[in-house]
């Protein structure tokens, strides 16, 4: 009796298995097809807040990462600093440890001083101009430069155009700005351009700007409206004019590790994801760039609108006499 027991326990093992291997149970569906099969999750860093547009950029990007990889890809932002700083992000990224993330244009001068030409002063005639070349071919081979230094080049994203304001008087033509003294950021190129244009240059950190606008330590500054409004530095200088001078802009980048791991078919993916999702980033900027201006109006500022740059344009000449140089070639792709 016990053999007979042992028998039918035996044959009841065997059908089981034949069953699994032919495809039998609940863990595939009815083409055989198995639903087990997990995704992969990559984090990317992104240092502005929650409903900042390079968030709402890096979200879009990763959605139609998971709808273009059929959800083998599932990408996690990380928003407001939570990965580090970006000089730590880069430094990550390099690693492998952290895998994608976006970043503004110039700290990626160390890695390849050729990006450094999109922080030239008056590059574009407009913005539609700008965006045609760095959404275009030109603009993936500026990206290209990077490759070797352990990251890899996606798309850029918008961070509006910068423009100068004070607390002394409405500026109309690069004469207005002589004796003015102007916090920049501390870059020899940021010096130059204030110098350029009659102005006294003071570097500065970003912190503690508002307060020497307010004590009269400096006249003015610059930056684009969203951070005009948002810094409060609207209360203290009203007098902003709107000729954007530069428009340096932000990236979004993986690493190159990981990138190497991905599949010909994935990293078309990727790209064509990091791509469309420019123009949904594009129009969050849009859009808080408007509100911010009507705020700033509203709250009392006075805007001066340059329509000819040409003055200023011909007032910046000894930036490109000194600087112009080693962009040269990228200069003459990015404005031809």
């Amino acid at each position: 009796m016990k053999k007979k027991t042992l028998s039918l326990l035996a044959i009841l093992l065997f059908v089981g298995v034949v069953l699994a291997a032919c495809g039998g149970g609940d863990e595939n569906d009815a083409d055989g097809a198995s639903d087990t099969e997990e995704s992969v999750t990559l984090r990317l860093a992104e240092n502005h807040p929650e409903d900042y547009p390079t968030t709402i950029g890096d979200k879009e990007f990763a959605r139609l990462v998971e709808e273009k990889t059929d959800g083998r890809y599932n990408i996690e932002v990380y928003a407001g600093g939570q990965l580090g700083e970006e000089s730590e992000i880069l430094e990550q990224l390099q690693l492998g440890t952290i895998e994608l993330a976006r970043v503004n244009a110039i700290p990626l001068t160390q890695f390849s001083d050729q990006i450094g030409v999109l922080s030239m002063p008056y590059l574009f005639d407009d913005p539609d101009e700008k965006w045609e070349k760095l959404n275009g071919e030109v603009g993936q081979e500026l990206l290209g430069t990077l490759d070797g230094s352990g990251l890899k080049g996606l798309a850029f994203y918008d961070s509006g155009e910068r423009s100068f304001y004070n607390s002394v008087r409405p500026v109309s033509t690069p004469e207005d700005m002589k004796g003015l003294q102007i916090r920049v950021q501390s870059s020899d190129l940021a010096i130059a351009i204030v110098e350029s244009l009659g102005a006294s240059a003071t570097p500065m950190e970003y912190g503690e700007v508002y307060s020497a606008l307010q004590t009269g330590v400096i006249d003015g500054a610059e930056n684009n409206f969203p951070s005009y409004y948002t810094a409060g530095h609207y209360e203290v200088t009203p007098y902003f004019t709107v000729n954007g001078y530069q428009g340096t802009p932000e990236v979004l980048l993986a690493s190159q590790s990981i990138w190497d791991d991905l599949s010909e078919e994935d990293r078309q993916a990727f790209s064509e994801a990091a791509m469309e999702s420019v123009e949904v980033q594009r129009q969050a900027w849009a859009e808080l760039t408007e509100e911010a201006r009507e705020a700033v109006v509203e709250a009392g500022s006075e805007l001066t609108e340059v329509e000819d740059i040409s003055a200023w344009r011909d007032a910046v000449q000894p930036v490109y006499d000194r600087f112009g140089e080693q962009y040269a070639d990228w200069i003459e792709k990015l404005t031809q």
